[in-house]
């Protein structure tokens, strides 16, 4: 069964992912999350790490050529190159496929919805959904293999113990 977070933006989901990382071990677990790039205390942007440390861009304020999302400019070149790849090798192995995050900036990258539904399709996903509606986000919503989990901050703190127990 996949397992996917949503919640509102910075309550937690992407943490609660590196913690049942860390506690599986990064041997068990592949894939790739979303960190916030701020600098003096202001959100400028979004980062990709792969579980095995590889960093790209994911979107920034003062990138100049790519699809907008908000004040945002998607690197569609670094999902591409960075997030898919580190999908596939995870999807290619016994490990969890991390996904952080299936949302409007990584689909502005036509490769990545037919990634994430080919891991998907492995029914071995720990990742985070967008809470914002969309197409492509529903259809996620919509499959039977998918159990959605809202983040709160009533539940963040037990999520990890609780994620790492339906694995």
């Amino acid at each position: 069964m996949n397992i996917l977070l949503t919640g509102k933006p910075g309550i937690g989901k992407s943490t609660i992912i590196q913690k049942v990382v860390e506690s599986i071990g990064s041997a068990r677990a592949a894939g790739f999350w979303t960190l916030e790039v701020r600098i003096e205390g202001r959100r400028v942007g979004f980062s990709i790490q792969t579980v095995d440390g590889v960093v790209g861009t994911l979107a920034d304020v003062n990138l100049s050529v790519g699809p907008r999302v908000g004040k945002y400019v998607v690197s569609v070149k670094h999902v591409d190159e960075v997030a898919i790849p580190a999908m596939q090798r995870a999807r290619n192995s016994d490990c969890v496929i991390i996904i952080d995050e299936i949302g409007s900036m990584e689909l502005k990258s036509a490769r990545f919805g037919p990634e994430v539904r080919k891991c998907l399709d492995t029914g071995r996903v720990l990742g985070t959904l967008q809470l914002r509606k969309g197409e492509f986000q529903d259809e996620v919503r919509s499959r039977l293999d998918v159990r959605i989990i809202n983040v709160t901050p009533e539940n963040r703190d037990s999520l990890p113990a609780q994620v790492i127990g339906m694995l």
